[in-house]
């Protein structure tokens, strides 16, 4: 059975730092694009950063460019979200992801092209 199992949410105050982890198991992920998505109470799940199936490849939503990093562990079957500088409004739900690409899906649709997805961990910043 695939599942994807995240971890490392929490609250935290504006401008720490927080690191997500999400764990793969069930089949490796290692051929496949994955990602962060985040959903805040009221509002529609949204993109926060992909990476390609090598890692070598990284895209981020405007809103946390240059303040989140995305990484992933291939032998481990691990992806990670460093999050830096936080800010109340990145407070959400945030979901890992398995798309059924090697490359990064792009467009407005690209939630489409994840398949697999964890149960997500809660990120709260108080300002």
């Amino acid at each position: 059975q695939v599942q994807l199992a995240e971890s490392g949410g929490g609250l935290v105050q504006t401008g720490g730092s927080l690191r997500l982890s999400c764990a793969a198991s069930g089949r490796p992920f290692s051929s496949n694009a994955m990602g962060w998505f985040r959903q805040a109470p009221g509002k529609e799940r949204e993109f926060v950063a992909a990476i390609n199936w090598s890692g070598r490849n990284t895209a981020y939503a405007d809103s946390v460019k240059g303040r989140f990093t995305i990484s992933r562990d291939n032998a481990q079957n691990m992806l990670y979200l460093q999050m830096n500088s936080l800010k109340p409004e990145d407070t959400a739900v945030y979901y890992c992801a398995a798309s059924v690409v090697a490359g990064i899906p792009l467009g407005s649709d690209r939630i489409r092209r994840y398949e697999y997805w964890g149960q997500g961990t809660q990120v709260t910043v108080s300002s």
